[in-house]
């Protein structure tokens, strides 16, 4: 599972989650814009950034971990530091590391010499296996829960989540927004699910509206289209009038007949 890009999705779609994890809402989210900045001279990028529009609030670095990675701090700390001294110095900062588990932290020997910023208020360490959820816990954080829980707590939380979006939120946008965000998930942690079963899990009409379900739609009809090319090919058609007659791109008929070949 892509939890970089899923977890990056939940922050940009949902930006108040990030800081119900981190315990402090802001004033106003507005302030804030989540993306991903670039270190000049390094040709390296922080992906999950939270930029003040004020200087004087802090910036929020994230950093997802689902993996071991012994280097994980001095990496982020060192792209932190980078970032301040090609910026602005005087910045306020603060950093959050997501792990699936503790079991993912480097080692209390491995940590060493970062273990005095790890114990400072600038930087939460938080690990998803220990997040405690219930019925009040807010929506954001039980998406993001919802990133490690096992399969058959995946599908009685996820299914619960969809009936208090649809239940909940009636502004039809942000309502197909979240929807959205919870098919994505889905798809990631269980690919082989039937259209049968998403119909069935979402709802046939609000599962049309979905953006997933627009994209998927979408690459259908492309796929309808590359399939009756062979026969406008024994028609002697050219590739030139394939395309216009498909609307499909020329370059999308050349690689459609390569191919065929």
């Amino acid at each position: 599972m892509k939890t970089d890009h899923i977890f990056y999705r939940i922050f940009q779609d949902l930006p108040e989650t990030f800081f119900q994890l981190w315990g402090e809402l802001p004033e106003n989210l507005n302030d804030y814009r989540f993306d991903s900045v670039e270190l000049k001279q390094t040709y390296f990028r922080i992906d999950g950034v939270f930029l003040p529009q004020d200087v004087d609030k802090p910036i929020y670095f994230t950093e997802v971990q689902f993996q071991k990675d012994e280097k994980i701090y001095l990496r982020l700390f060192s792209e932190i530091f980078t970032y301040l001294r090609d910026n602005d110095p005087e910045l306020r900062w603060r950093a959050m590391i997501i792990f699936k588990s503790r079991s993912f932290e480097p080692t209390e020997k491995q940590r060493e010499s970062v273990q005095p910023l790890l114990d400072s208020p600038l930087v939460k360490r938080i690990y998803l296996n220990e997040l405690k959820v219930s019925e009040t816990t807010p929506l954001g954080v039980q998406i993001v829960q919802l990133v490690v829980a096992r399969k058959k707590q995946f599908l009685e939380r996820v299914t619960v989540l969809i009936d208090r979006v649809k239940q909940q939120f009636t502004e039809e946008n942000y309502r197909l927004q979240l929807l959205n965000l919870l098919s994505v998930i889905v798809l990631e942690k269980l690919p082989q699910m039937s259209r049968q079963e998403l119909e069935a899990m979402f709802g046939i009409d609000d599962l049309k509206k979905t953006r997933f379900a627009q994209e998927l739609m979408a690459e259908s009809k492309i796929e309808a289209k590359l399939e009756i090319i062979p026969s406008l090919l024994k028609k002697s058609f050219s590739v030139e009038e394939i395309a216009e007659i498909l609307e499909l791109e020329i370059e999308q008929v050349r690689q459609a007949i390569a191919k065929l070949n």
